[in-house]
């Protein structure tokens, strides 16, 4: 995490398509870590089936407070940079800047004074056959538009398939699908909601959702930050 970023190509890749690649968020070490932490129920605050309740299949754990020292700072790292991508698009989408102030926690604060206080950091995993359904993470009114994730697991050693999934949804116009492929300790940061596209006639609304493939064989684990907490 020490890493420096290009924060400027970030924003580019985010305005041009709504997602952007992280290279080396995490070491193998400190995926190993995270991975190790989901049989850890201590650290969780609760556990989702996502079969039993419609999502996909597969399951996902939301970590309780106070997060990891490792999320925590994932989490005020990545804040900081996104949110000046999230004040621009709410400017040029005619919204309030001020929504996304320059730190977490001010952020965090107008969450809690809207009755949102569960964090919402989680690890998910999935084995052969399961998959994630497409989905916004919304989790209340105060919503942030960005989120990351970091894959935990080698692809082609430890899992097959697996592949992120965004789907676009423009006026007027067929959805459009992306499939990415993630290196282990890589992060894809994506809008989880909608985002400004400019058009002739100056910035319309795009939505996007997100999900996961079917794996074909093997483990996965992701670690999912969300910058919102929950009601």
């Amino acid at each position: 995490m020490a890493v420096r970023r290009d924060w400027n190509a970030v924003a580019a890749a985010l305005d041009e398509r709504g997602w952007a690649r992280v290279p080396n968020v995490l070491t193998a070490k400190q995926c190993a870590s995270v991975r190790a932490m989901f049989e850890r129920d201590a650290l969780f605050r609760s556990t989702i089936d996502m079969q039993r309740h419609g999502y996909g299949s597969g399951r996902y754990r939301y970590f309780a407070a106070p997060l990891p020292p490792l999320v925590e700072r994932l989490r005020q790292t990545f804040y900081v940079p996104l949110a000046a991508v999230a004040r621009a698009w709410a400017t040029r989408l005619g919204g309030d800047a001020d929504q996304f102030p320059p730190t977490l926690e001010r952020f965090l604060a107008r969450c809690h004074a809207a009755g949102q206080k569960r964090p919402t950091p989680l690890v998910l995993r999935y084995g052969a056959g399961d998959w994630n359904a497409l989905h916004q993470d919304r989790y209340g009114a105060v919503a942030f538009p960005l989120q990351l994730l970091v894959v935990l697991s080698e692809r082609g050693r430890d899992y097959e398939g697996g592949e992120v999934v965004l789907v676009e949804q423009r006026p007027r116009a067929q959805s459009r699908a992306t499939t990415i492929t993630v290196a282990q300790g890589e992060g894809i940061v994506f809008t989880n909601r909608e985002r400004p596209v400019r058009g002739t006639r100056g910035d319309y609304r795009v939505a996007m959702r997100h999900g996961v493939s079917t794996l074909t064989s093997g483990e996965r684990f992701t670690l999912g930050i969300i910058f919102h907490d929950a009601e």
